[in-house]
């Protein structure tokens, strides 16, 4: 070696990603060259212990180095020397945006030096594209980053503080947290207020030689007719007289069905919710671990999905045609929308905001199983699927509407068949009801037929409540409203949760008493906050800032000023509210003093009152009224695990062990004499024996 080859540089251009394994993936890419080094996540944000922005210096936000990145930023700083270049190369949306900016300050990179990468993708040809183009940090994007950001710590930082004083330590209000619980509430109200109306149904089993079919009434002599009550019921079945029914009208019709677009994160995180039972929460890191890459054997490492946060459904001419070019020889050109369409163009590589799908069609969800895990197998099969769908031929579908009619009578049978599958070959969408569409294939039927009756069946029905919000639901619903954005929900369900606001009963939002009081003084102080429409018109102006048609401290301005004046309001006029303990009715076992009910973390639970001279708690219980199975001196109640999950258990414990997931129902099985259990079962609940040989029937 010569002398001073020492002082040849290993490498000559420093790529800045913010996670290490999207740093380890894109070295595999670049060659030698460039040494790629993760930020992890954010270095700079507002300080935590005070609001940090100067709000009569025009909203001056005041950034410090984020806690314990001390030696990330020691190491990016010295690595940066070592370079000719140093390429910023975070995710390509707002927060990637102000990511890069921040890097750029630290490192006393000059903004109009084209230094930023973007792409929408990580595999080779994309990062490779991306390098060939370079271009400046859009300030615009990051404008838009801090307005978004200053709005919130305001906003958090302002009303927090008060609830804290005023009801209880440890509480938060948030811009995007707020209208989400406020959301639930408003469920919640409903469902109270709700007064559930009788209705009637008459549902009619029908044959045609020996091929069977169902129909259901629809109105007298030419008229549709409601059936509120068994009068009515009466005034139709006192018409019918014997089986037979004659067919007056068969109306044959083709239906299209159209494929869904491919997803959006929002429309990912519903569909995964639905079908895969996904928490929002997992289906995003899933979906980070697919897009920042996995190792294919010799193959290398490869981003398996597009930048998976966006709420765009555009997809780029390459991927369509590939998946052409994939359908065609799989299913054949009948099944392709794009048929025959090859399209050439370089990866567009500075073209962010395209649909999450896979960035290679050809690598199929069986091709790759060796190499996921089982919940990324799930999740790449989930967006593999409603993007090939997406890019198929509609499916074809024979309807047929048939009248039949006795005395005045009539009933309408609806039957559908699929003719031609087209996208369904591949994917169908979920629904929020968990009920599938199934086909009703009806028997040849033509006007002037008869038909005979097999059994007319009257069902009383009553209305029921609107539903509680699943998160599949309830992301449906912020995102209707124009609330929040693709990043932002993941987290806003967290956060009220966390709070205790809201909790999960049965995969479905419940609010808490805390929840309500926080939700009561927000809507009552602060309504803009609470306002969907305001909140959805504060989300396009942010959106404005992006696209540079609006400065962002004018826009935080006209949000600031009437805020403040709330904010005074609130400080004078709310009066301090004392969650007050609700007597338990018993006394304190260890001291005798009385104790109470109060409300924790996870709910209510008995307290001594004689705090903190006397520590002692019991959570509270709840009697079902049976006697314990196991040692039958004992109740049995329910209680909650740490995880909140309700269990079964004695009230002799720890003398009795007895505990079960399953609600014992008091009887013993009629085969062995063991203890019968009430389990969740899909569409609705069972009873069953704990050995298994023996079960009732399901209960709606």
């Amino acid at each position: 070696m010569k002398e001073g080859a020492i002082f040849y540089m290993a490498y000559k251009y420093l790529v800045i990603v913010e996670s290490p394994a999207k740093a380890k993936t894109i070295e595999k890419y670049l060659g030698r060259n460039y040494k790629v080094v993760a930020s992890v996540g954010h270095i700079r944000d507002l300080p935590k212990s005070k609001m940090g922005i100067d709000v009569e210096n025009d909203y001056e936000p005041h950034y410090i180095s984020i806690r314990g990145k001390g030696d990330v930023i020691k190491s990016l700083r010295s690595a940066a020397k070592k370079a000719e270049k140093v390429y910023l190369a975070s995710d390509p949306d707002r927060e990637g945006e102000a990511i890069a900016w921040h890097l750029a300050f630290l490192l006393g990179l000059d903004l109009k030096e084209k230094n930023r990468v973007v792409f929408n993708e990580i595999t080779k040809d994309a990062v490779k594209a991306a390098f060939k183009e370079p271009r400046t940090i859009d300030v615009d994007l990051v404008d838009a980053q801090q307005a978004r950001r200053v709005l919130d710590r305001l906003v958090g930082y302002s009303i927090s503080p008060i609830l804290w004083r005023k009801v209880k330590k440890g509480l938060s209000a948030g811009r995007v947290q707020s209208v989400a619980l406020k959301i639930i509430i408003d469920r919640e109200k409903e469902i109270r207020e709700f007064i559930p109306e009788e209705y009637w149904s008459i549902d009619g089993n029908f044959k045609k030689a020996t091929k069977k079919f169902k129909a259901a009434f629809w109105g007298l002599d030419g008229k549709k007719k409601k059936l509120p009550n068994a009068e009515s019921i009466k005034e139709v079945t006192d018409r019918l007289d014997g089986k037979d029914y004659q067919v007056t009208k068969v109306e044959k019709k083709e239906r299209k069905r159209n494929p869904s677009a491919p997803f959006t994160t929002s429309s990912l995180q519903q569909e995964a919710a639905r079908k895969l039972n996904f928490r929002t929460r997992k289906t995003m890191m899933v979906a980070q671990q697919l897009y920042e890459g996995i190792p294919l054997g010799k193959q290398g490492t490869v981003g398996l999905i597009t930048y998976m946060r966006t709420d765009s459904t555009r997809i780029a001419d390459t991927a369509k045609g590939e998946a052409a070019e994939f359908i065609e020889t799989t299913y054949g050109s009948a099944f392709s929308a794009h048929g025959g369409k090859k399209i050439k163009n370089a990866q567009g590589a500075q073209d962010a905001h395209e649909a999450v799908r896979p960035t290679s069609v050809m690598r199929t969800p069986e091709e790759m199983e060796k190499y996921l895990d089982k919940d990324q197998l799930k999740l790449y099969r989930l967006i593999w699927s409603r993007f090939v769908a997406s890019q198929m031929t509609p499916a074809i579908l024979d309807t047929m509407k048939v009248t039949l009619q006795q005395n005045g009578v009539i009933f309408i049978a609806n039957g559908s068949k699929i003719k031609f599958k087209g996208f369904m070959q591949v994917y169908v969408e979920g629904r929020d009801d968990g009920k599938e569409d199934k086909e009703n294939i009806l028997p040849e039927l033509n006007e002037g037929d008869v038909v005979q009756s097999i059994s007319i069946e009257p069902k009383q029905h009553f209305t029921q409540p609107p539903a509680r919000f699943s998160e599949a639901t309830l992301i449906k619903t912020l995102e209707e409203n124009g609330v929040g954005r693709p990043s932002t929900y993941a987290p806003t369900l967290e956060t009220i949760q966390r709070r205790y606001y809201v909790k999960l009963t049965q995969k479905r939002f419940e609010p808490t008493e805390l929840g309500e009081i926080v939700n009561s003084l927000i809507e009552e102080f602060f309504p803009q906050i609470v306002d969907t429409h305001f909140t959805a018109e504060m989300e396009s102006s942010l959106d404005s800032i992006e696209a540079g048609k609006q400065e962002w401290i004018k826009v935080v301005d006209q949000f600031y000023r009437p805020f403040e004046k709330e904010l005074s309001n609130a400080e004078e006029n709310i009066e301090k509210i004392q969650i007050k303990d609700e007597p338990a009715g018993f006394d304190c076992d260890i001291c005798g003093h009385p104790m109470v009910i109060k409300l924790g973390r996870y709910g209510k639970f008995y307290a001594c009152s004689n705090f903190p001279d006397c520590r002692n708690t019991k959570p509270i219980v709840k009697e079902i009224g049976v006697e314990c199975p196991v040692c039958h001196q004992g109740q049995v109640v329910e209680r909650k695990s740490k995880k909140n999950r309700i269990f079964f258990g004695c009230t002799r414990y720890p003398e009795c062990d007895f505990t079960s997931w399953d609600k014992p129902v008091g009887r013993n099985c009629p085969k062995c004499d063991n203890y019968l259990v009430e389990k969740k079962v899909k569409g609705g609940k069972q009873v069953v024996c704990i050995k298994g040989d023996y079960e009732e029937d399901v209960q709606k």
